[in-house]
């Protein structure tokens, strides 16, 4: 139910910085209660909406005074237009969480982690929904928590939280909070794992006492951290490491990888929070396909084996498809990320050759040199080309083709959506498909 009594987001002067879909959300929703101006790096996005006079200037910014500052997870306050402005303004920064938090008082389930985040929230969803919860999905994965319509007092919230938004959220605090992993990620934005660890912590440091959290039972980064200090919310250690005989239950092959082991676990111990129906749940879960672009199989017969995984932008989200499939193709290429560490166990080097793809091969090729057999191409379509010439000269054994880029998208793509299209169209040109 919304919440406007001493609001501190109510009748104010609020400056959103980033107008992507967060942005904007924000704006629609605060434009009621407060004087709004807007500001993006983007010239083309003020261009886009200078019909709205609410955009100020990078030179008049500077002398007005603003109650908050919503910043939008996109912009990093270290290499922005607004740097030295949003340095000296750190204590009224705050996100599009802490505004939902201000206004609604809902049932919380919030889901961060370096991987898995998106499927699990799905499942997850998926799962209340079918129980005839009304529930609704936001946050990064793709549906702005400001956007959402038809809030009720019962209406359960089920959160994706990327390292980001936590980092930039003040007041924010869930009921249920979930960190699935933690691996070295975004430190060009976080600059070393420490902050980065520091920032998805936050999730469960915000909690009341009645809040629950759960860990990953077998992440080392989670467990050192959580011996450290003493929270005072209740803190569930998820047995991730399901057995086979549970996993048989639900009759999908989706989950025998090991990520989507743990992605299952996470939800199966959420949901005993909840009352759920065991059939509607077993029947859930075996109808679950997973997420578009993640792990996705695309084609499958005798010969070839075609996976989309264009959602990876990092080594850690690739290992676990490269020791569960064979006679891998492995495209990769992207921009890199800092501090990445390729650690896939020597056993299973001989199963693949790697296909590099873009510019910024040089870190991959030092990071796989004497590892895994090479080859680099200006661009991905090259690089496609060169795999199916290669598996026509070996007749034997069936042929895994794995795209996943181990890398973010941005030098070539807008996103890793627009990324996992582009790989599914110029493939279809290879296969018997239509």
């Amino acid at each position: 139910m919304m919440n406007e009594n001493k609001n501190i987001f109510v009748n104010k002067k609020i400056l959103i910085y980033g107008l992507g879909k967060s942005g904007l959300s924000a704006f629609n929703f605060l434009k009621k209660y407060n004087d709004i101006s807007l500001f993006d790096d983007n010239e083309k996005v003020e261009l886009k909406n200078r019909s709205n006079n609410k955009f100020v200037s990078f030179k008049k910014i500077k002398k007005l005074k603003f109650d908050q500052i919503i910043l939008s997870p996109g912009i990093d306050i270290n290499k922005c237009k607004l740097k030295n402005f949003l340095k000296k303004n750190l204590k009224i920064i705050y996100t599009d969480l802490d505004v939902f938090y201000s206004f609604y008082k809902n049932q919380c389930i919030t889901i961060t982690g370096t991987n898995g985040k998106s499927t699990s929230c799905q499942l997850l969803y998926d799962v209340l929904k079918k129980q005839g919860l009304d529930v609704k999905l936001a946050g990064n994965i793709g549906y702005p928590i400001l956007s959402i319509k038809n809030i009720k007092k019962k209406s359960i919230f089920v959160i994706e939280a990327s390292s980001y938004q936590l980092d930039y959220s003040k007041l924010f605090a869930s009921k249920y909070a979930a960190i699935l992993n933690i691996s070295s990620d975004h430190l060009e934005r976080h600059k070393t794992l420490k902050n980065y660890i520091s920032a998805k912590l936050k999730l469960i440091k915000n909690q009341k006492k009645d809040s629950i959290a759960f860990i990953n039972k077998y992440d080392k980064y989670l467990q050192k951290e959580i011996k450290k200090k003493n929270y005072r919310n209740k803190i569930i250690k998820v047995e991730t490491k399901l057995n086979n005989k549970i996993v048989n239950i639900f009759q999908n092959n989706y989950f025998f990888s090991k990520s989507n082991k743990e992605n299952l676990a996470f939800v199966i111990e959420i949901a005993k929070k909840f009352i759920i129906k065991k059939n509607i749940f077993v029947k859930t879960i075996r109808s679950f396909k997973g997420l578009k672009y993640r792990q996705q199989i695309i084609f499958d017969n005798k010969k070839i084996l075609v996976i989309n995984d264009s959602k990876s932008t990092s080594y850690s989200s690739s290992i676990e498809i490269l020791k569960n499939s064979t006679n891998i193709y492995w495209l990769l290429g992207g921009i890199p990320k800092k501090g990445d560490k390729f650690n896939l166990p020597k056993k299973y080097y001989k199963n693949i050759k790697c296909f590099i793809f873009g510019k910024r091969y040089k870190k991959f090729s030092i990071d796989l040199k004497n590892k895994i057999r090479l080859k680099k191409f200006s661009n991905l379509k090259h690089a496609l080309n060169e795999v199916f010439i290669d598996i026509k000269k070996d007749h034997s054994y069936k042929k895994t083709i794995l795209f996943s880029p181990a890398a973010a998208s941005f030098d070539s793509f807008k996103n890793f959506e627009e990324r996992g299209f582009y790989f599914d169209k110029i493939i279809k040109r290879y296969l018997d498909v239509k």
